[in-house]
């Protein structure tokens, strides 16, 4: 995935994001499902936003951004601690 692609996908993510805290907060569903669609979703916008800052470190070194990896989402929730 080149960074156009991890942009253009961060981008749907955030909207789905804001369409299921909107749907949340107005308490249109009974919430169970969409409570974890929206944590499915935060975890995979974490995974772009990791994948995107480890191309742009590869590039910043002279290294092939091409190498950097979705890391496990487990990994990448542990950057917030």
């Amino acid at each position: 995935m080149d960074q156009q692609e991890i942009l253009s996908r961060i981008s749907a993510m955030v909207e789905t994001e804001r369409a299921l805290r909107d749907r949340i907060a107005a308490e249109e569903s009974g919430g169970d499902e969409e409570r974890a669609q929206l944590a499915e979703v935060e975890r995979g916008l974490n995974q772009c936003w990791d994948l995107l800052r480890q191309r742009r470190a590869k590039s910043e070194f002279g290294q092939n951004p091409d190498e950097a990896a979705v890391r496990p989402s487990s990994q990448v929730e542990q950057y917030r601690s």
